[in-house]
C-alpha cells in the first residue's frame, strides 16, 4: 500500500505477542480477514522468553485464586477458554504438552516451538502481519476503525489491543499506545512492575550474592503481613529474587507506589518449628561446636548466609537470638527493579470499562482488548500465558460476530 492508501480488513490486531496471535488465529479460523500490526520486526519476542525460554504456556491447576482482578470477570474468562481448551488447542497446531507438577510445558521444552507453531497457524489461515509499524492514532465510530501509522492508514471493522503493559520493553510491550487509549477515553489503573525483583537494604547482598536458598518470604506493608511464599530465594547484589519473592511482589510494587512502609521477612529454614530449631541448635552447642560457635550452622545452612547471620550477633551463645535472625530477619525494600526485568505488569485497562462478555471497550466502538493490558494479572506458573489466551480467543470469536 502507498501513503495514505487504505485497504479494508474485517478485524485488525495490534500486537503479535501470545494475545494478538491467539485473537488473530480465531478470528481467521471464523471467516475474517485478519491483519496483525507489530512494532517490532518479529512475532513472539516476549514469548521466545517465558519460561526461561521452555514456555510454561498454561497450568492445570486453574482457578480465580491463581490471578488478581475482578474474580468474577476472571472466572467467567477461565470458565470460556480453560485449561483442556489450551491443551486442545496448542495439540491441534502441533504442540504435544509436557506436565511437571502442574506447569504445562511444550514437549520439546523449548518456547520457540510454541512461536514457530503459532506463526505456522496465521500463515495457514492467511493472515496478515505488517512489522515495524509505528501507529500515531487510532479513531472509531459506529462503522468501524481508522489506524494511522508513521507511513499509512489502515481501515477495518473492529480492532483488538493487544500490546500489553510495560514488561520487557525491549520485547514490544513499552506502553507506546497510552496515550492514544487515553484519547478514546480510557484511563489506566497505575501499572507497575508484577514478578520482578525488589532493591532492598538492610543485609550485605554484595557478599551473599548468587546463593540461592530454599525458604520463605513475607510481605509486609506497614508492619501488617499481607502475603508469603516458599521455594527458592535468589540472593542477588541489589536485594532478593526468585519465585516466592515474584509470587508476593504485587503487594510489594503496590506498597512502594503507595509509598507505605515496605518489608520483606526472610525465614531461612521455614520447614523447622521454632522449638525444633533451638533443640537442634542445643545439640550441636553442647556436642559438636562448644569451642567453635562461629560452625554452629554449619551443614544446616549456606555458609555464606551463616557466616552472615552469626556476623549479625553481639553473642554467638544466644541460641534465641539465632534463631530469631533465621526465622525472622526483615528487609527493607527500596524499589522494584525496572520494567525491563518484570514478567508482566499489574494494572491497566479496568475491567468495569469494557464489556465483560465481548472485551469491547464501553467509550470507543469496535475497540476491543485482550492480554495483559487488561487490568488482571496471575501469578507464576503459566497463568498469565493462559489469560492471554483465552482473552485472545474472547476476543478473536467476538470481533467475527
Amino acid at each position: 500500500m502507498g501513503k495514505n492508501e487504505k485497504k479494508q480488513w474485517d478485524v485488525i490486531v495490534i500486537g503479535a505477542g501470545a494475545s494478538g496471535m491467539m485473537t488473530a488465529i480465531t478470528a481467521a479460523k471464523n471467516g475474517k480477514k485478519v491483519l496483525i500490526l507489530e512494532k517490532l520486526d518479529k512475532a513472539g519476542k516476549k514469548l521466545l522468553a517465558t519460561g526461561n525460554g521452555k514456555c510454561n504456556f498454561t497450568n492445570k491447576t486453574m482457578s480465580t485464586e491463581c490471578f488478581y482482578g475482578d474474580d468474577a470477570f476472571v472466572s467467567g474468562v477461565l470458565d470460556t477458554f480453560s485449561v483442556d481448551d489450551a491443551l486442545e488447542f496448542f495439540h491441534s497446531i502441533g504442540i504435544y504438552p509436557k506436565t511437571k507438577n502442574g506447569y504445562v510445558y511444550p514437549n520439546s521444552e523449548q518456547a520457540a516451538s510454541v512461536v514457530t507453531a503459532l506463526l505456522d497457524e496465521l500463515y495457514r489461515l492467511k493472515v496478515s502481519v505488517h512489522y515495524g509499524i509505528n501507529i500515531t492514532d487510532i479513531s472509531s465510530n459506529n462503522y468501524g476503525v481508522t489506524i494511522k501509522t508513521t507511513t499509512e492508514l489502515y481501515s477495518c471493522k473492529k480492532i483488538v489491543i493487544a500490546t500489553g503493559l510495560k514488561a520487557a520493553p525491549k520485547l514490544g510491550s513499552d506502553g507506546s499506545l497510552f496515550h492514544i487509549i487515553k484519547r478514546l477515553g480510557h484511563r489506566f489503573e497505575p501499572v507497575l512492575p508484577a514478578l520482578c525483583g525488589f532493591y532492598c537494604k538492610g543485609l550485605d547482598f554484595k557478599k551473599i550474592a548468587g546463593v540461592r536458598a530454599h525458604g520463605t518470604v513475607i510481605a509486609y506493608i506497614n508492619g501488617i503481613e499481607l502475603a508469603r511464599d516458599t521455594g527458592e530465594i535468589q540472593f542477588t547484589d541489589y536485594g532478593l529474587s526468585g519465585i516466592p519473592v515474584f509470587q508476593i511482589s504485587r503487594h510489594l510494587s503496590k506498597g512502594l507506589y503507595q509509598k507505605t512502609n515496605v518489608e520483606i521477612g526472610i525465614n531461612l529454614l521455614p520447614d523447622f518449628d521454632k522449638e525444633t530449631l533451638l533443640n537442634e541448635l542445643n545439640y550441636r552447642k553442647t556436642n559438636l561446636h562448644e569451642n567453635h560457635p562461629e560452625r554452629l550452622l554449619n551443614g544446616l545452612l549456606n555458609q555464606k548466609l551463616a557466616d552472615m547471620i552469626m556476623g549479625h550477633l553481639s553473642s554467638k551463645s544466644d541460641l534465641v537470638a539465632i534463631v530469631e535472625n533465621i526465622q525472622n530477619t526483615k528487609v527493607v525494600v527500596t524499589n522494584f527493579r525496572d520494567y525491563e526485568f518484570a514478567q508482566v505488569c499489574m494494572g491497566g485497562i479496568p475491567v468495569q470499562d469494557i464489556d465483560t462478555i465481548t472485551l469491547e471497550s464501553k467509550f470507543a466502538p469496535n475497540v476491543h482488548f485482550a492480554g495483559e493490558i487488561i487490568d488482571v494479572d496471575g501469578i507464576c506458573g503459566g497463568y498469565n500465558l493462559h489469560f492471554a489466551w483465552a482473552t485472545g480467543h474472547i476476543a478473536g470469536t467476538a470481533v467475527s460476530k
